[in-house]
């Protein structure tokens, strides 16, 4: 293993309060997502993705999504970023502000269907106008490539089909591209294999790793992907999350696990991993369960106990 080419300092992206409560069941206030988020800045996290702008007939969670742009207490350094799925939902978000907005597309043609109801091919042209507009606007673009590695209908996915979407992608314009392992899946290699595919079309600087953990790769994902000079991880505090178009999947890597994992590594992420423990235990709470992260378990026990 080589680890001389690691990063000495990484970026979390923080997705708890937009991908990771937006298959809760039990409706969570904009008044908790907005103390959620203002917790989550204050240890640190500088890349928060608040909200999505979508229908609320399919998303109900997200349906205060103005409410929650509106209501943060925005700190300086910190860059906002919601979903937007289409141009309506683009046009919805522009009145709110976002520092960057997040379109998606998957790498298998089946989970395309059943999530969007069309082809991958025919997702990015629904995009191209919502990417034109947004960066028209000086607004930065973030594409989230799911099921790169693994799919709940096709199963393996072949590296191929990765690099077609990141080139989809980077002709319509995206700027940054995550490699999700959306259900949790993937193991080093097949991660490495989704990499270097979307290595073809973006610059080490412009990809990131977004890895579930429903079968506990999710930090060997993380390792590896260091190892390959990859720098940005999407992450959610508490692990909170999972798929509604893939049964079983549980939720994002926990931040606190990999802000523990980078750390113990000598690598810089600017966090306070204490701070971020307590914005954890502040939304488990609130639902009623135990975080989801191995280190916040240890670590709280740990004060239990001095």
């Amino acid at each position: 293993m080589n680890f001389n080419n690691l990063p000495s300092r990484v970026k979390l992206v923080e997705v708890g309060p937009r991908d990771g409560l937006q298959n809760e069941k039990q409706p969570v206030p904009a008044a908790v997502k907005i103390e959620l988020i203002h917790r989550l800045q204050a240890a640190g996290l500088t890349e928060i993705e608040v909200t999505s702008f979508v229908s609320p007939k399919w998303v109900p969670q997200m349906a205060d999504n103005a409410q929650v742009m509106a209501g943060i207490q925005r700190k300086a350094g910190v860059r906002y970023s919601v979903l937007t799925p289409n141009l309506q939902g683009f046009e919805a978000a522009l009145k709110c502000q976002p520092d960057e907005i997040v379109v998606f597309g998957a790498a298998s043609e089946a989970f395309s269907q059943k999530n969007i109801n069309c082809s991958i091919a025919e997702s990015m042209a629904r995009f191209a106008p919502v990417v034109q507009a947004a960066r028209a606007a000086g607004i930065y673009v973030r594409g989230a490539m799911s099921c790169t590695v693994g799919c709940p209908y096709e199963g393996d996915i072949a590296p191929e089909r990765v690099s077609y979407l990141a080139g989809l992608m980077k002709g319509i314009g995206v700027q940054h591209v995550g490699v999700a392992d959306t259900i949790g899946v993937g193991t080093p290699l097949k991660v490495q294999r989704a990499i270097e595919a979307t290595l073809k079309h973006y610059d080490i600087n412009d990809v990131s790793g977004h890895f579930h953990d429903t079968y506990g790769q999710a930090l060997a994902n993380t390792l590896i992907s260091l190892q390959m000079g990859v720098w940005q991880f999407d992450t959610s505090v508490a692990g909170l999350g999972g798929c509604p178009y893939a049964k079983g999947a549980t939720g994002n890597v926990a931040t606190e696990d990999v802000v523990y994992l980078l750390h113990g590594m000598g690598i810089e992420t600017g966090i306070d991993l204490n701070q971020l423990i307590d914005a954890g235990q502040f939304i488990s709470d609130f639902l009623e369960r135990k975080p989801n992260s191995r280190a916040a378990m240890a670590l709280l026990n740990k004060r239990l106990n001095s």
